[in-house]
């Protein structure tokens, strides 16, 4: 799995004009499901987004995890992120999940990201989503499980 986590002070997920999730400052996290995944792959991915240290502490360097700044996760499935881009100029997507693999590891995530943390959002597997964010920093990684 892999979720390219960016640092927000706020940000949402709109569906047909209806907004599905939104949090204020923490974490928006694109995910993608590659074949191959588990379970244990997202138990391991959700460790790394409650626990990676991005937010500044007193001294301004990233010691802090979302946990210790009680931020939101906002966690958007995102196909594309398993997208081979090595050759070409099109994107391949041999290495993603299939569907309904994709969804119910997301769910799973989504699922075991609410029991460990109050402040979970999400947008809609599948769906034409609108994502709208500020970046804070900007900082952004890719984080791999």
């Amino acid at each position: 799995m892999k979720a390219l986590i960016q640092r927000v002070r706020r940000a949402s997920v709109t569906v047909e004009n209806r907004r599905v999730g939104a949090i204020d400052h923490g974490l928006l996290a694109l995910v993608g499901v590659e074949k191959g995944d588990d379970e244990a792959a997202a138990e391991r991915l959700l460790h790394k987004l409650l626990r990676y240290r991005v937010f500044s502490d007193e001294a301004g360097k990233m010691n802090l995890d979302l946990q210790q700044v009680d931020g939101g996760l906002l966690l958007v499935s995102q196909f594309t992120l398993a997208a081979d881009t090595r050759k070409g100029l099109r994107p391949s997507f041999s290495s993603a999940a299939p569907p309904a693999d994709g969804e119910r590891l997301f769910h799973y995530l989504l699922e075991r990201a609410r029991a460990a943390w109050p402040r979970v959002e999400s947008g809609e597997f599948a769906a034409n989503m609108q994502v709208e964010l500020i970046n804070d920093g900007p900082v952004t990684f890719l984080l791999e499980s």
